[in-house]
């Protein structure tokens, strides 16, 4: 039996604590790095089992959603609509008062009056229309897009173009003149728009292509042959006369002159011509270019 005293205590070594400034300095970075992707494997493997992945979507779902994509897709206005908004306000509707024709019959008052298209070329309000709507007319009314009704006079004309000027007597409030294109930069195959009153119809837009250039084309019962025209395909018909030819941009590249029709008749039949702005602008002055 051990001499110590019953009273007397054992001591024992006191458990050390692990402290990272006791691992070597050589292993302490390793050491946390290995920490570093223990804790991210960790978190990974818990939101893998919180969150689990959706199940990848069938081709018949991934079609459904580009079709409801494109079907709430706001589609861009075709071009047509920017060159109708661009000339618009510059379309004129010209009523001629003309003699009544002299017929075996008598007089023909169904052939009294004319009915055409002019567009405003500048700030002066001066009108292009082509010569055959006005030609020996007694008078002359004009209707601007606004409504503003007005009697016009004719300024200046060129008979070997069919192009005529028209000074109105009093101008709308708001007048905006058309932007003037280069017809000298189409091509066959461009774009082509004409905006007239075919029939009486205000306003009307018709499109197509241009179909050929410096045309030359006689209209019947006229006499005059015409030189260097724009061929379009654009519908014209009786009214559209005078009317601007308008490129994709909706700048006047010609004013409307004739059709053609095999049959003589007064129709479209799928060929019209037009007078380039440069040529027709020169009636009324303007630079050509």
């Amino acid at each position: 039996m051990s001499e110590r005293s019953a009273n007397e205590q054992i001591e024992f070594p006191a458990a050390r604590r692990f402290r990272l400034r006791d691992v070597p300095r050589r292993l302490r970075t390793p050491l946390l790095f290995a920490s570093g992707v223990l804790a991210a494997l960790i978190a990974i493997t818990l939101y893998n089992a919180l969150m689990p992945r959706p199940s990848p979507l069938t081709p018949q779902e991934v079609n459904a959603a580009i079709a409801q994509a494109m079907a709430s897709a706001t589609p861009r206005p075709a071009l047509s609509v920017g060159a109708y908004q661009a000339v618009a306000p510059a379309l004129v509707l010209i009523q001629a008062q003309k003699p009544a024709r002299q017929t075996n019959a008598g007089s023909d008052e169904r052939n009294a009056s004319g009915l055409g298209s002019g567009v405003v070329v500048n700030d002066q309000g001066l009108i292009l229309t082509s010569l055959h709507v006005i030609e020996d007319a007694q008078e002359i009314q004009v209707t601007f897009a606004d409504g503003t009704q007005a009697y016009a006079w004719v300024m200046s004309e060129q008979p070997e173009n069919d192009i005529a000027v028209l000074q109105p007597s009093q101008l709308p409030k708001l007048l905006v003149p058309a932007t003037l294109g280069n017809p000298n930069a189409l091509r066959v195959g461009d774009e082509a728009y004409v905006i007239g009153n075919p029939l009486g119809l205000y306003g009307s837009l018709s499109a197509g292509v241009i179909s050929g250039l410096k045309r030359s084309f006689t209209p019947p019962g006229r006499g005059q042959k015409l030189e260097n025209l724009i061929q379009f395909d654009a519908a014209v018909n009786p009214g559209s006369s005078g009317g601007p030819l308008l490129n994709r941009y909706g700048q006047v590249v010609g004013i409307v002159t004739a059709l053609a029709n095999p049959s003589g008749q007064d129709a479209f039949s799928g060929i019209g011509f037009a007078v380039p702005i440069d040529v027709a602008g020169g009636a009324a002055g303007m630079p050509s270019y």
